[in-house]
């Protein structure tokens, strides 16, 4: 059985892989789903390899009841290549490409930093996560598979395929975090110029400094090297907003500043 598992997390991290380098879309799972997130932790590792790019953070998305407790987290995490981050000023519209045919979905996040350096201690309270990091900044995530079934399927599949993420726009730093209390910012999202959703960070369980001390437990767990500095998209504070190719998204993050950026095919690479 253990062979058979190993042979299904190979052929489920090649075939996203391919999937992913082609953009093409995938109207099947390449394979035995995952039921438990450690086998789906399994095909992301092999998938990381595989694909060989450099990682320069992870996106941390929330598990919510009933499968938290079936599961045993309440939150997952999928790795952010460094060649799908763009830096984007306030009035910036970068094009961020999703899967045609897959899953495409947009997403207002704050962005946290983890210093280079960082020894291994897991913070256990916000101001001991606040001294690891050196830089806050607002964000969009953009989610998407080349697989439609990625979000409906369920956390697991969604952690099998890099989390369902496939890029960041990183906004303006946050001046004066770390006295700001980033649960209290009012955060609007828009597509097209019609408000979405609007919300704060105060619904997602522990907030975005609680996403930081998770996504470090999971990763040390997982054998990954995190002293060399990361970046965290802690969640999406209003939802998860789907989205098509040709519309334009705007984060708002009251009193902050916005992010925006526009969805467009992605492209074999």
């Amino acid at each position: 059985m253990g062979i058979e598992l190993n042979g299904n997390a190979d052929q489920v991290a090649a075939a996203f892989v391919s999937a992913r380098r082609a953009a093409r879309a995938l109207q099947v799972y390449p394979g035995i789903a995952p039921q438990e997130l450690a086998s789906a932790y399994t095909i992301q590792n092999k998938a990381i390899v595989v694909d060989g790019r450099p990682v320069i953070g992870w996106k941390v998305g929330r598990i919510n009841p009933p499968l938290d407790g079936k599961l045993g987290a309440n939150r997952l995490a999928g790795p952010i290549f460094a060649d799908s981050v763009v830096d984007a000023a306030q009035k910036d519209v970068p094009a961020m490409p999703v899967f045609s045919g897959g899953f495409a979905a947009a997403e207002a996040e704050i962005l946290l930093h983890i210093a280079p350096g960082f020894s291994g201690k897991v913070p256990t309270d916000d101001a001991e996560t606040i001294a690891i990091l050196d830089d806050v900044r607002l964000g969009i995530e953009i989610a998407s598979s080349p697989y439609h079934g990625i979000n409906s399927d369920g956390p697991t599949v969604t952690v099998s395929d890099f989390g369902n993420n496939a890029g960041l726009v990183r906004g303006q730093p946050l001046a004066g975090w770390q006295t700001f209390d980033l649960c209290a910012i009012l955060v609007r999202a828009e597509i097209d110029g019609s408000e979405v959703g609007a919300a704060t960070a105060a619904t997602m369980l522990d907030g975005p400094y609680g996403a930081v001390r998770f996504l470090l437990a999971n990763l040390i767990e997982r054998g990954f090297d995190v002293s060399g500095g990361l970046w965290v998209s802690s969640g999406a504070i209003t939802g998860v907003h789907e989205i098509r190719e040709g519309q334009t998204f705007r984060a708002v993050f009251e009193g902050c500043g916005e992010v925006r950026c526009s969805v467009v095919a992605a492209q074999p690479r």
